[in-house]
């Protein structure tokens, strides 16, 4: 079992990388990242999500062309990563839809960003780099890997080997987002 101070430094590690090598990631890294994703709690375990690993380079081209906007330079790096794994929100079951509607609280898009850090936290242990993509044309995106059109892509993940420099965190101090007991 991994001990809390390797837990941290692994979070502490984790970065959005947007610079790959060539360099494939392995099947069985692939699998456990993969794995990670999977076993992310959700409400009323409703699991509402798939993820859709693109891994071939001419789906690969179609979707980081999809991803990219040349003119604000946007997301150009995704035809480098290796892998990108499109993140497509599924129905909820009937207990999480039904406490979402009470709270007024779409659970889903809650659990889908758990998940979502889950893989990009084994990315980290596994020796790879990861960056979450929320700017896309989603249409293309369903078009191009067949995702029904009723169905939501929230996120795009590139995974790979990352080429870019390790970048010292800027976060507020923990007395600006820390509290005991009240505000």
């Amino acid at each position: 079992m991994i001990d809390g101070v390797r837990m941290l430094e692994i979070i502490k590690e984790r970065q959005s990388d947007r610079k790959y090598s060539d360099k494939p990631v392995e099947k069985e890294k692939l699998e456990r990242i993969l794995e990670a994703g999977r076993m992310a709690p959700s409400a009323c375990n409703a699991q509402p999500w798939k993820f859709v690993v693109v891994n071939s380079p001419d789906v690969l081209a179609e979707i980081a062309d999809a991803a990219s906007e040349k003119t604000l330079g946007m997301n150009t790096f995704l035809k480098q990563a290796p892998v990108l794994v499109v993140v497509v929100r599924e129905k909820a079951n009937l207990t999480s839809r039904i406490g979402g509607t009470i709270k007024n609280k779409d659970y889903s898009l809650i659990d889908i960003g758990i998940a979502t850090e889950n893989i990009c936290l084994q990315a980290t242990a596994e020796g790879l780099g990861s960056c979450i993509i929320g700017w896309f044309n989603e249409n293309r995106v369903k078009k191009t890997l067949g995702i029904p059109s009723e169905k939501r892509v929230e996120v795009i993940i590139s995974l790979g080997y990352s080429m870019s420099e390790k970048r010292e965190k800027k976060r507020k101090p923990p007395e600006a987002v820390i509290s005991y007991n009240k505000y």
